[in-house]
């Protein structure tokens, strides 16, 4: 198999012997390492397989009171290779594949002596699933763990579908290894997995390794206990329509991957747990080989690698250093780009409005929302004060004098964000940048009036602000490096994804689900069922249905994005008589009740005419999606196709096994 993974980077199993006090013979401790830093971190490709394979046999062989695995530092392991994965032909390679770490993991599970998993770092995939095949496992309060399998289009397949459940109780699992996957990857932190029962001890990472021998000399001598509570099989089947009933909420069905994880886990309750590890091994076989999985793996490597080197960024050593932000507006927006610069950047950040109750709401809020953070444990008594004290609100825009960033989110109209930067401009410094969060307008037109219009950025942050990863960073005409690298600096301090993007119309996520929403209403418009149209795109397995993006967006804002849009392209961008008619009547979704069409709206969306059925809405919007691509592409907007899928993945949620979207579009030959 060494063909398929001729760059693999092989985690070595190193063997050692430790003597533990009143244990009569050492323990086998076995330590995963790459050789790199915990940036690079511990994979099972066949050579690694092979080399703890190896460490097994060497510990099993000799008089050892028990054996133990842990990690280089911050990483246990995280899983399978996956770089030798496209090289995979045939079924049989994939299949193989799986048996092999299967075979190698039993072999811990399966020792004579007792065995201890001593979660130290990350473990995520097969390297959680090694330590579920331990006897015992400790985890550090800083470890991390998960099964992002389902997330990338596979299934947990060394162990996991079958050991967790038994382990932890079925609806637990359900949700680390189905809900977690289809939440954009949701990590499992050491002290939930601990109390989860994932792990028998937690422990602090400052002497982790020391405690965890300790504790296991405590388990080997029988001075420590492990109590399991027993677990209730007849959960099973309440747990498993959760399952099916998320999956077919998540991803409309779309994706195989998350059927079969449902399937295995069901399995698990009655099944032999050889007979649960073949199932694993067949499902892997299915799996491995299909077009999600191959987009899956591109839009891995493009979240892993692309989205941490932006292209066309400039050098960062051309950033200023941020040492006080002002956020223009105090609206729900507003506050919390003021939230988060607040908790990322830990500098004063102070908000204006027009009125004093507007500016008082904002601050409250995010005092509001540092309180939650604090009862929840996430902030501590004295964090929480430091924070609260770094937020303040004015009238004034001359609170601004010495901030070095100046974020505007107030109305969407062209006039008062120019009037908002001009009177910004007249208090901070020559070297302040001035940030726009506009979601469609130019931002070249809104700096044109100004002196210094080379300071002026986009920054296009995704509601919520928290929880969306992408930051557009858009360039205008005079915008200049120094600026452009000061924003893409706060970006990576915000923890956010950068895609550099030019100053085009509605930029690079809106203006794709705009010509896609268009698609939609233009069909609805023409005679196609509300109820048809919501479910045309179900077999893309899409985040949101297309009424409820435009319910989530709001009506307003898809209005007032889609008449630019008309402005700017009237050839391609229509705006629908259905969408006004929501817009007028105040309505914020087609649906009075689930399934139920307004009665208020009933005759704006109804049609004497035959609209598309389903089959053909879907092909035009793919068809419109591809155009815009290209088109996009052609005007130079982002650097490559990559960066419009990277958008899409991050900033409107479109799945893995799209690959954002453009190699979908490729498989059903729009693009």
């Amino acid at each position: 198999m060494s063909e398929q993974f001729p760059d693999e980077v092989v985690t070595r199993a190193l063997l050692r012997q430790v003597h533990l006090p009143g244990v009569g013979k050492p323990l086998a401790l076995i330590t995963l390492d790459n050789g790199h830093d915990h940036t690079r971190p511990s994979t099972f490709g066949p050579g690694g397989l092979a080399s703890l394979d190896a460490a097994l046999d060497q510990a099993l062989a000799a008089d050892v009171a028990g054996i133990a695995v842990t990690g280089k530092p911050f990483v246990f392991a995280v899983g399978a290779d996956l770089s030798g994965v496209p090289r995979i032909g045939s079924r049989d390679e994939a299949l193989e594949i799986a048996r092999q770490g299967h075979r190698v993991f039993a072999r811990l599970r399966d020792a004579a002596v007792p065995t201890f998993a001593f979660v130290n770092g990350a473990a995520l995939g097969g390297g959680l699933e090694l330590a579920l095949h331990a006897d015992h496992r400790t985890v550090s309060t800083g470890a991390f763990v998960a099964f992002p399998e389902v997330f990338l289009g596979l299934v947990p397949g060394w162990g996991g579908t079958q050991l967790l459940p038994r382990l932890i109780g079925i609806d637990a699992a359900v949700t680390v290894v189905v809900e977690n996957a289809l939440s954009q990857n949701r990590m499992t932190s050491g002290p939930r997995a601990a109390e989860l029962g994932i792990a028998d001890a937690l422990f602090e990472p400052a002497d982790f390794l020391e405690r965890s021998l300790e504790w296991a000399a405590g388990v080997l001598t029988g001075a420590v206990t492990v109590d399991r509570p027993a677990v209730d099989t007849a959960a099973w089947d309440d747990a498993i329509a959760r399952a099916r009933q998320v999956v077919a909420a998540r991803t409309r069905g779309a994706s195989p991957a998350a059927v079969r994880a449902v399937d295995l886990l069901e399995l698990s309750r009655d099944a032999a747990f050889t007979d649960g590890t073949a199932a694993e091994d067949e499902a892997l076989a299915d799996l491995i080989t299909t077009p999600e999985l191959r987009s899956s793996l591109y839009a891995f490597d493009l979240t892993q690698k692309r989205a941490k080197r932006p292209a066309g960024a400039p050098d960062k050593a051309l950033a200023r250093k941020v040492t006080k932000v002002g956020v223009v507006g105090a609206g729900l927006m507003a506050s919390q780009l003021a939230l988060l610069f607040l908790r990322k950047l830990q500098v004063p950040v102070v908000l204006t409005d027009v009125d004093q109750a507007r500016v008082d709401k904002g601050v409250g809020w995010v005092h509001g929302e540092l309180e939650k953070l604090a009862g929840r444990g996430r902030l501590s008594p004295d964090a929480l004060n430091r924070l609260k004290g770094l937020v303040t609100g004015s009238l004034e825009k001359t609170a601004f004098a010495d901030a070095d960033l100046v974020v505007e989110a107030v109305f969407e109209e062209l006039s008062v964000k120019q009037q908002v930067f001009a009177e910004v401009e007249a208090v901070v410094s020559d070297t302040c940048v001035l940030a726009t969060n506009t979601s469609a307008l130019s931002i070249t037109d809104m700096a044109a009036q100004l002196r210094h219009p080379e300071r002026v950025v986009g920054m296009h942050f995704f509601n919520p602000v928290a929880v969306l990863p992408l930051l557009e960073v858009v360039r205008a005409a005079r915008t200049d490096d120094a600026t452009l690298a000061t924003a893409f600096a706060v970006g990576r301090q915000l923890g956010k994804s950068c895609v550099l993007v030019a100053d085009a119309p509605a930029f690079v996520v809106n203006r794709l689900l705009t010509r896609f929403l268009g698609e939609v209403t233009a069909a609805v418009d023409a005679g196609t069922p509300v109820e048809v149209a919501e479910r045309a795109l179900d077999p893309l397995g899409l985040p949101m249905t297309p009424f409820e993006l435009l319910s989530l967006v709001g009506p307003p804002v898809a209005l007032h994005v889609a008449e630019r849009m008309h402005e700017a392209f009237p050839d391609r961008f229509a705006v629908g008589d259905g969408l006004r008619r929501m817009v007028e009547l105040g309505k914020p979704s087609v649906f009075s009740e689930p399934g139920v069409v307004d009665p208020e709206l009933a005759e704006a969306f109804t049609s004497s005419g035959t609209g598309p059925d389903a089959g053909q809405l879907r092909a035009n919007a793919e068809r419109a999606l591809a155009e815009e691509i290209a088109l996009m592409l052609d005007e130079g907007v982002v650097q490559a196709v990559e960066d419009i899928d990277l958008a899409m993945l991050l900033g409107a949620g479109w799945p893995f096994w799209l690959g954002g979207i453009s190699p979908h579009l490729r498989r059903v030959g729009a693009l």
